[in-house]
């Protein structure tokens, strides 16, 4: 039996047998309080001296923490219990004794021992609760985009020639050539909507950006759409619906975990769109009004969009970024070529961007000028160019970053929390 359906109810005043790690103890006045945990929740196991063996119970006072036991009692609620609900017990067996030693114990650990030790951190009740959040994203967002029309595809990891910056791409030794690990599935997708139509992945990506920031990852999980028709207001309209969905599924099935982490269940539901949408000049404006000056034509960085995102409650866009800001592939504004028909997503509270995306170019001769505009060797893009010979049509499409999304939902400090094993320009161990 599973700790999570003891805390159904429907079990209350029968027996149970559960098996599971040994996550916590204390005693009082004769009463061992056991915690729990087996994958699905925590629940205390109360053992009462006289309820079993005098001996076994001199032996469980002395199990170390993490060893693994086989419990059987009676489920009672109590609502000072983790949970409302306890097991009286009656029974308990060691399936595993762990050493003396745990080295995680219950005092402050800096964040490099914790790094060190994420093998074992990862059964933190609060990492626990960081997982479970994230598996509902994706679950939410597979749900929404299914019910939408849209399809999964999944593109290579292993790619010949840059989709965003050059500089920011991890070489790989393939066989006797160079090749990278994948920035972005986009270049990939804009060849599949002509077979599949509306289309998206799940799938690793990989920066290697040497960036020490509170929300920057070497290795991040992409959540990318494209869609062939749609335009740059008709992905914004996507990005908002999406990430509603997400935000009240989250907030329905996941409100003990959010609370866990400070955030009221409450604030997702009220995520609703439309999402106020603001030009990057407009965005430049802003930051100087509070003493912030930025260089018009260059990306608004993370101390950017910090105080940006920090005169929002909602999440919001900033649309019409410079040419000299983006990748080469953004449609240029037909009524101002200076700038592109592109948008990020920017999360409330100061979390900044979580989705980049915009409309593409559809028209060879302006792809052609954008890619010697952009210095690149076009032996690399042949095949990319040659979409625009065979049935080019408008299409958009953007990436949302799995780990910054889950940062501000469950308003994380770091991003390196919103992974189980994160990497990091200083680190990729364990």
């Amino acid at each position: 039996m599973y700790i999570s359906e003891i805390f159904d109810g429907a079990l209350r005043g029968e027996e149970a047998r559960i098996r599971g790690w040994l996550h916590g103890k204390r005693s009082s006045g004769g009463v061992l309080f056991l915690l729990l945990r087996d994958g699905t929740g925590i629940i205390q196991c109360t053992v009462h001296k006289g309820d079993i063996d005098e001996e076994e119970f001199k032996s469980v006072e002395k199990v170390p923490l993490e060893s693994v036991l086989s419990v059987s009692g009676i489920v009672r609620e109590d609502p000072r219990a983790p949970g409302g609900f306890e097991l009286s017990v009656r029974e308990v067996g060691v399936l595993h004794m762990a050493e003396e030693g745990y080295p995680i114990a219950r005092k402050y650990h800096g964040p490099e021992f914790l790094l060190d030790h994420r093998h074992l951190y990862l059964r933190n009740e609060k990492m626990q609760a960081v997982m479970r959040v994230r598996a509902a994203i994706l679950e939410a967002a597979r749900e929404w985009l299914r019910e939408n029309g849209y399809t999964e595809a999944h593109m290579p990891i292993l790619i010949t020639a840059a989709c965003e910056g050059g500089s920011t791409l991890f070489e790989v030794n393939y066989f006797d050539r160079k090749a990278y690990l994948t920035q972005s599935w986009q270049l990939y997708a804009e060849a599949a909507i002509a077979s599949l139509g509306k289309i998206y992945t799940v799938a690793p990506s990989f920066r290697a950006e040497r960036s020490r920031t509170r929300r920057h990852l070497t290795e991040y999980w992409h959540l990318e759409v494209e869609a062939p028709w749609y335009e740059l207001e008709d992905i914004m309209e996507v990005q908002e619906e999406l990430l509603s969905y997400i935000c009240r599924r989250v907030a329905s099935e996941r409100g003990r975990e959010l609370k866990l982490h400070g955030r009221d269940p409450s604030e997702l539901m009220e995520v609703n769109p439309p999402f106020e949408r603001i030009t990057y000049d407009e965005a430049l404006e802003r930051l100087k009004s509070i003493g912030v000056d930025h260089k018009w034509g260059e990306d608004l960085g993370w101390e950017q969009e910090k105080r940006l995102a920090a005169m929002f409650d909602k999440p919001f866009f900033v649309t019409h970024y410079p040419k000299t800001a983006k990748a080469f592939y953004h449609k240029p504004d037909p009524s101002n070529p200076t700038v592109t028909l592109s948008a990020d997503l920017l999360a409330p509270e100061g979390y900044g961007e979580i989705t980049g995306g915009g409309q593409r170019i559809d028209d060879l001769d302006q792809l052609l000028q954008r890619i010697r505009e952009e210095g690149l060797n076009l032996e690399d893009y042949k095949w990319y160019v040659e979409l625009r010979k065979y049935g080019s049509v408008p299409h958009s499409g953007f990436g949302m970053g799995l780990e910054r999304v889950l940062m501000w939902i469950c308003r994380l400090s770091h991003i390196r929390d919103a992974i189980a094993f994160p990497r990091l320009i200083n680190r990729v161990y364990p």
